[in-house]
């Protein structure tokens, strides 16, 4: 079958806002399966050029930025392997080493679809296929003896790392860029209730780097008698959703068992996205799946953020029956004793090298009204124990007595997190302290004692804690911290929903590189001043 009938298949399918389920019963077996062979050929011929285009960039980062490093910082013309008598080429050298790179890369999930057009992740995967490159052109210097200078190394890897990053840079914005034109993405098909397809509309409307464009939208309900699928008929629901959530109607695909995913074939989708109506491990979802699947479509699913994200799972068939067993893997008492080893020295270091800043800002703050230099302030830990946090003061000595009355007229009553702008509790010398986060530099005594850790959830107050609904107190499973991913993703601009959801994901996500990043990235967001207030 030609692709110009595909492509006139794709434009009829669209034309038709609430399906052609028709169309879909008309095709043959053979037909629908060259229809999806040929789009999937499509996206695999757009893929293999986007990697490759990366894969060359990549690796040409790697040869400028090494040649530089090793022709200026230790000169050579040629490598002598003093083993085999061998004299390489610095070209074919940088040659050698910039495919390793670029396998370094690839092994970490540097080219992966949805990794590309994501700043932060991307970032850290890099900084991790560096650190691999590294070693493994430690390992191909000893095995040749190459007489490379260890400083040389890293050198070389540290200026490979932040070009590579900068490269990247310029290349998300023309990925972006693309994929806001329909380019680059997959078309997705969102199937729920309406509520759910809204809350997925937003979702992707707010994570443009991510590769999934809309296309169409499947309500669907359970019918409450026999739990059966079915096509939810609240057409006014459904286009209020999506319109103040994606702001544009989308056509929308009537709900059948036997065609629905011959429906989106037709439209050129690639990815079934469940909002929500199917439960994962459920019979529904299971059949669900099966029939998408089948047909080559890729399904995908927007979890609860306390959903299995970072879990080691193992299914295991044992004499007909199916167990799966998972665990999180940072919850071993290895991993939690080098965490504990990582934040006593970060919090020897911050007590030692801080001392320059704090003990003027001590005595500014004893100046300014007399009052007490530092604000202890009952918070509460790692599974609800409380303890005494330690901050330095930035507010009038009553600031808990104005604080309920400051909630009841700013509308904040109910949120966990009670923050405003121009809050009239704040001093002269706690607004230059908190907009460098300078007062947060005493919790490094809480994390020297053990209350606290360098990275993690911000300690909520007795009565925040005791709101909290059963999702939301997971993140109080780790030791709460004096950053976290909440105060590097917007701090206080962020909504209440947003804070609680990176919270939670914390919880199931952290590891000791990750709290590195966090760390990292708390300089960038104390030095743009992003939602601090």
């Amino acid at each position: 079958m030609a692709a110009s009938q595909f492509t006139q298949s794709e434009e009829s399918t669209t034309a038709f806002p609430y399906g052609d389920t028709s169309k879909a019963r008309r095709r043959t077996e053979e037909q629908l399966n060259d229809l999806r062979a040929w789009q999937l050929s499509h996206v695999m011929y757009w893929r293999f050029f986007v990697n490759l285009a990366l894969v060359l960039v990549d690796a040409a980062m790697f040869i400028i930025a090494g040649a530089t490093v090793m022709l200026v910082w230790q000169p050579y013309d040629a490598l002598l392997s003093d083993r085999f008598h061998l004299d390489i080429d610095l070209t074919l050298y940088l040659v050698i080493a910039s495919v390793i790179y670029v396998s370094c890369l690839n092994g970490v999930g540097v080219y992966h679809r949805h990794v590309m057009g994501d700043g932060y992740q991307l970032n850290s995967l890099l900084f991790i296929g560096a650190v691999q490159t590294w070693v493994m052109l430690c390992a191909f210097n000893y095995v040749l003896d190459l007489d490379v200078w260890f400083s040389t190394m890293l050198m070389m890897m540290s200026v490979v790392w932040l070009l590579t990053m900068v490269e990247r840079f310029i290349v998300r914005l023309f990925i972006t860029h693309g994929r806001k034109k329909g380019e680059y993405a997959y078309g997705t098909v969102i199937v729920g209730s309406p509520q759910g397809i809204g809350h997925t509309l937003k979702f992707l409307a707010l994570r443009q780097q991510l590769n999934y464009r809309p296309m169409a939208v499947c309500p669907i309900a359970l019918d409450p008698a026999t739990g059966a699928v079915l096509p939810d008929t609240d057409r006014e629901a459904l286009q209020r959703e999506v319109l103040a959530n994606w702001g544009a109607q989308l056509p929308v695909l009537e709900y059948d068992d036997h065609t629905l995913a011959e429906q989106m074939v037709d439209m050129n989708a690639q990815t079934v996205m469940v909002s929500d109506v199917l439960r994962r491990y459920s019979d529904n979802y299971n059949i669900f799946s099966v029939r998408m699947e089948s047909l080559g479509l890729e399904i995908a699913m927007v979890a609860s953020a306390a959903d299995t994200s970072n879990h080691e799972i193992q299914v295991r068939s044992i004499q007909g029956t199916t167990i799966i067993t998972q665990r999180l893997a940072q919850y071993t008492p290895a991993t939690r004793c080098i965490k504990r080893v990582f934040d006593l020295v970060v919090s020897t270091l911050a007590i030692v090298l801080s001392l320059i800043l704090t003990v003027p800002v001590a005595i500014a703050i004893k100046a300014t009204d007399g009052g007490p230099v530092f604000y202890k302030q009952k918070r509460i830990g790692l599974r609800g124990k409380p303890f005494q946090m330690i901050k330095f003061r930035s507010m009038v000595v009553n600031a808990d007595e104005l604080k309920a009355k400051l909630a009841a007229e700013t509308g904040q009553k109910d949120r966990f997190i009670f923050k405003m702008k121009n809050d009239p509790r704040i001093t002269k010398v706690g607004h230059f302290i908190r907009r460098f986060s300078i007062d947060e530099l005493p919790q490094f005594l809480n994390v020297w004692l053990g209350d606290m850790s360098v990275v993690g959830p911000r300690p909520p107050l007795p009565e925040e804690y005791a709101r909290y609904n059963k999702l939301y107190a997971t993140r109080m499973l780790v030791k709460p911290g004096i950053t976290g991913p909440w105060q590097v993703s917007g701090r206080s601009d962020l909504s209440a929903e947003e804070s609680e959801a990176l919270d939670v994901a914390y919880v199931q996500n952290w590891s000791i590189l990750g709290d590195i990043v966090l760390m990292f990235r708390t300089v960038g967001a104390v030095l743009s001043h992003k939602g601090a207030y």
